[in-house]
């Protein structure tokens, strides 16, 4: 197991390395002098050169970023030149947003998904089975935000159950923080049930079918022991990568959601830097998701290996 977490360990390397340059670019390339942008209504062309040799914008791109890769591995990744906070302060304060709405998103999706899947797979073919599949691929169709106006019409406007936007910290108002994060989270469930139900719907069809199940039912066990102990383990690898990906994703791929129900996250931590042209909080913003995204994947990984042993002995 050490050595094969050692090997994927020197997978991920590479792969943030690519990701930092990536992240670079993409920020330093954007239209535009970032000189103007902060001295505003006050740029002199000698206050702009001035500025420019200070934030190293006169030097060549390369250099550049080397630079910021060395103040990054020392954990130093930068200060907004517009409220003076540091990248890490104005993350710290984002990131519990961002993570209890993916949890909290998961967490609803995976109890929507899963069990939809398992009756799914047990009554393949039936009319409950083609019902589900349809609506799982309608739900793909429906775009987030518009769920979002569905769903803050229905509980905020005409049931007035939930509040439509606003946000309250989970340490003042345990119940509150929770009111403020149903519809959220519930935008966000629905658009990720219908790929979970679909992809462990499928595995689960196909391992029903192995031998082994069959031997397991001919030595009179019990259905659901045959089914969630027997199937779902082997049929869940798929559902691990799925999952992995859409928590990388979540946490930082809100924008609409958070924006939409005014949640102070990483999602319009991001909006705002690009609007202001914020370009040290965007790079650090977007290096951090990245990151996280990458990490997540390797963890799915070792999900792997704890689920199928053939996987980290090479066999698989």
């Amino acid at each position: 197991m050490l050595s094969f977490i050692g090997q994927r360990l020197l997978y991920l390397m590479p792969v943030l390395l690519a990701v930092s340059l990536l992240t670079f670019l993409i920020a330093s390339l954007l239209p535009g002098d970032l000189a103007y942008v902060i001295l505003g209504d006050q740029a002199t062309p000698e206050k702009v050169e001035a500025l420019r040799h200070d934030m190293g914008l006169d030097q060549p791109i390369w250099w550049r970023y080397l630079s910021w890769l060395g103040h990054v591995l020392q954990g130093d990744f930068g200060r907004s030149f517009r409220t003076g906070q540091t990248v890490l302060q104005a993350i710290a304060e984002r990131l519990p947003v961002s993570i209890e709405l993916m949890l909290l998103a998961e967490i609803i999706g995976l109890s929507i998904g899963v069990p939809l899947a398992v009756a799914c797979a047990v009554k393949a073919g039936s009319g409950f089975d083609r019902f589900m599949t349809g609506s799982a691929f309608a739900m793909l169709s429906v775009p987030p935000f518009l769920s979002a106006i569905l769903l803050i019409y229905l509980f905020a406007v005409e049931l007035r159950w939930l509040p439509a936007t606003g946000y309250v910290p989970f340490a003042e108002d345990p119940a509150g923080n929770l009111r403020c994060m149903v519809l959220p989270a519930l935008t966000l469930a629905f658009a990720e049930w219908p790929g979970i139900m679909r992809v462990l719907r499928s595995d689960m069809i196909a391992t029903l079918q192995e031998d082994y199940i069959a031997m397991a039912r001919a030595k009179g066990l019990k259905p659901a022991r045959i089914l969630f102990v027997h199937a779902l383990k082997p049929s869940s690898l798929t559902l691990v990568t799925i999952t992995g990906i859409n928590i990388g994703r979540l946490i930082g791929g809100t924008l609409i959601v958070e924006t939409v129900f005014a949640l102070p996250g990483l999602g319009r931590l991001l909006v705002g830097a690009l609007y202001t042209r914020d370009l040290v909080i965007l790079q650090g913003v977007v290096l951090f998701v990245a990151a996280g995204f990458v990490i997540m994947n390797f963890i799915v990984d070792m999900f792997y290996a704890v689920l199928d042993p053939r996987i980290r002995h090479g066999h698989a």
